[in-house]
């Protein structure tokens, strides 16, 4: 492989075993907010700033951190930091009034950086997984005693911003490599869920995708977890190889922790796992073989760190998963319906794979999908051909943009050509707008049926749309 392109380079680490004053621009972004909680928990004085108020918001003040609406020069003066995400524009007014007033400004990676300098790191990486993995691994390590900290991707139980503060050592915090974080975090130990194609518009080809996570996993100075059954995630597999401390799980037959059988049952389903020579069965309210992959790599990375293999298990079975991560949203005239983030191919098949083996269904799997990013739809929309293998009715509606710039003939129409022209029987339907997914589905949806909406955008409102439009 070809050396790291220039991309996000280490900022200087700011020192934060001792009290800081962190202003935090945008704090109620998905990313800002838990590390403003995170950062007010460990005893800093944390300010921020965003441009409409939230319920996000609202918790951050209860926690004790000072929010502002708008943007202000002022809001910075006093700072010893002054952190921003990628959405951040430069000429952002407290950005400038940093910068010329001398205040260290740092994206929020090197934030992120900074907690991992002083804790004892373990990150969660991949494509796909991320977010249930991370509350996982938290989980379990709680439920262990370890009392560990956390920042995560989504809304989890018992962390309302996505954070966690625990008194002991272990620092457990979602990834991402899509904006050069994974690029920059000084990581202990590291999960990589697996491999697949996807930010090429940072990353230029998908070599440097894969030799991204080659280099965090070289990094590292303690466990890696990767996935042995993942082709893609191979060269971390090589770079590590022979090492002690790789862990591989999978339903490969060398993996440290091996998938054995994944039964499917009426509350989620049971896992038959051999974990370095014992075997063990995991009961998980979860559903879908890609959680019982998520569940592997989770207890790999915590049986590594000595959490018994039993209480690791136990702890699986009171875990009840991440918000929009296969959540049931009620029902539509005896169809259920299912809400998930799923917005890339191998998401979308294990979410419907999913959803075609739940208990309840008699009838149909319909699928209801929202393309996201006009520059990813434009660069793969043909590999979403064949994901919606196993749904009877797709249904595909425009694409969300994310904040990215419209492109001229790129549309949700592009994923139905490619289905289309793989599968000329399937059936499939182009609904632009959400009044025409609506009456589609409330006007073809059985009792029995399963119909799951899936996307990262405002795709979650649609079980309620549809719900309303029904009463």
């Amino acid at each position: 492989m070809s050396p790291l392109p220039s991309r996000r380079q280490p900022e200087e680490l700011i020192d934060l075993s001792v009290s800081r004053r962190c202003h935090v621009v945008g704090i109620g972004g998905p990313g800002m907010s838990p590390l403003a909680s995170l950062l007010a928990a460990r005893g800093h004085q944390v300010s921020g700033s965003d441009m409409r108020d939230s319920e996000v918001i609202e918790i951050l003040r209860h926690e004790g951190v000072a929010v502002s609406l708008g943007h202000s020069a002022t809001a910075v003066h006093g700072a010893d930091v002054v952190t921003f995400s990628t959405a951040i524009p430069a000429s952002n007014s407290e950005l400038v009034e940093a910068g010329t007033r001398g205040i260290p400004l740092r994206h929020r990676s090197g934030l992120l950086a900074s907690l991992c300098a002083i804790t004892e790191s373990i990150g969660v990486a991949g494509t796909h997984g991320k977010t249930t993995t991370t509350a996982l691994l938290t989980h379990i390590l709680v439920t262990a005693g370890r009392d560990p900290s956390c920042i995560v991707g989504g809304q989890v139980g018992g962390m309302p911003v996505g954070a966690r503060h625990g008194n002991g050592p272990l620092f457990v915090l979602e990834c991402d490599e899509s904006d050069g974080t994974l690029d920059v975090l000084p990581l202990e130990n590291l999960i990589i869920t697996n491999i697949d194609v996807d930010h090429l518009d940072y990353f230029g080809s998908f070599e440097q995708v894969q030799l991204c996570f080659v280099d965090a996993a070289q990094r590292t100075s303690g466990y890696v977890v990767a996935n042995a059954d993942d082709l893609l995630s191979r060269p971390v597999i090589e770079a590590l190889a022979a090492q002690k401390r790789l862990r591989t799980f999978g339903r490969a037959s060398a993996s440290d922790v091996r998938i054995d059988a994944v039964t499917p049952t009426t509350d989620g389903i049971e896992i038959s796992l051999h974990i370095d020579g014992q075997n063990t069965m995991c009961v998980s309210p979860l559903r879908g073989d890609h959680n019982a992959m998520n569940i592997a790599a989770a207890v790999a990375m915590a049986t590594g760190l000595g959490v018994d293999a039993n209480t690791a298990c136990s702890a699986v079975a009171s875990f009840s998963g991440v918000a929009r991560r296969f959540t049931e949203r009620g029902d539509f005239g005896g169809a259920l319906l299912i809400d998930d983030y799923a917005h890339l191919p191998a998401e979308i098949e294990a979410a419907i794979a999913a959803a075609s083996s739940h208990p309840s269904r008699t009838g149909r799997t319909i699928a209801v999908f929202q393309p996201n990013r006009f520059h990813r739809i434009a660069a793969m929309a043909d590999s979403y051909a064949d994901c919606f293998g196993e749904a009877d009715i797709v249904v595909v509606t425009d694409v969300y943009a994310s904040g990215t710039a419209f492109i001229e003939g790129v549309t949700g129409e592009l994923v139905v050509n490619a289905i289309r022209a793989t599968h000329p029987a399937a059936h499939v339907v182009w609904a632009p707008t959400r009044q025409d997914i609506v009456d589609f589905v409330a006007e073809t949806i059985q009792s029995g049926d399963v119909c799951i909406s899936m996307g990262c955008g405002d795709i979650e409102t649609f079980p309620d749309d549809l719900q309303k439009a029904g009463q």
